[in-house]
């Protein structure tokens, strides 16, 4: 049975992709930083489960999982999170940090692992974006630019494959709102009825074996992307500011 690598997996979408895929027979390699999560969550699973507590935000963990965990046919970079706050008051290390997990490590182990994947001319990597992928964030601006370079790299990939007929494929997921952890870690609250973290976890990896390039989860969800490429670079930017507004507890 094919192997499975997702990384943030101890909780929200990453946790339940690793259930939807353990229903399935998949063998897992769950990695995250908080151990204690890691080992309640495979003690459910119903399949071989190997957990690697680690913090992907330091480069040369990147390097050391790869190292370790070599011969997967999935690969899922979910880890990831967000602050908010104005860009002139918001922590300058945790931003770093951010960026270290959000691009730095994603980008590890794209490369890494699609290197492998194009060896042996299969294999799916699916990136976790967002919605904000799709425009300028104030309130969460570091936030929102990690994953515009998300979704950059991960369509330009695709593009790169396409054009080799490789049979590798690359998707980058774009949810809303989702009822995960990530809100707690960036100290705020939801504005809008989130979609629940086991429903994201579905329709991102139904979209990724339909080899869908881009995943965007409901129709919401697309309009709002499509009125962001359409709408004046100023209303966009009115908007996303009102929108994280509502969000501050």
């Amino acid at each position: 049975m094919a192997t499975v690598l997702i990384t943030g997996a101890s909780s929200g979408i990453g946790r339940d992709m690793a259930v939807l895929f353990a229903e399935k027979g998949y063998n897992l390699i769950l990695v995250a930083r908080n151990e204690a999560k890691l080992k309640e969550l495979a003690a459910r699973l119903n399949t071989q489960v190997t957990i690697i507590p680690m913090d992907l935000s330091e480069r040369k963990n990147c390097y050391k999982l790869h190292s370790i965990a070599r011969n997967i046919d999935i690969l899922i970079n979910n880890a990831g999170f967000g602050d908010w706050g104005e860009f002139y008051y918001t922590s300058l290390h945790k931003e770093l940090n951010m960026i270290d997990l959000n691009i730095s490590a994603l980008h590890i182990l794209t490369k890494l692992y699609l290197r492998d994947f194009v060896k042996k001319n299969r294999g799916y990597i699916l990136n976790v974006a967002s919605l904000a992928a799709f425009a300028s964030g104030p309130l969460m601006a570091t936030y929102y630019a990690t994953k515009a370079y998300v979704f950059k790299l991960t369509t330009a990939i695709n593009e790169e494959l396409r054009a080799r007929r490789s049979k590798v494929h690359i998707s980058v997921f774009c949810p809303g709102p989702v009822d995960t952890g990530f809100n707690e870690r960036a100290g705020v609250s939801f504005s809008v009825k989130p979609l629940s973290s086991m429903e994201a976890a579905k329709r991102a990896l139904w979209g990724m074996f339909l080899k869908k390039m881009v995943i965007i989860p409901d129709c919401t969800n697309w309009l709002a992307a499509v009125l962001c490429k359409i709408m004046p670079l100023r209303l966009v930017l009115m908007v996303c500011s009102h929108i994280q507004r509502k969000k501050e507890k």
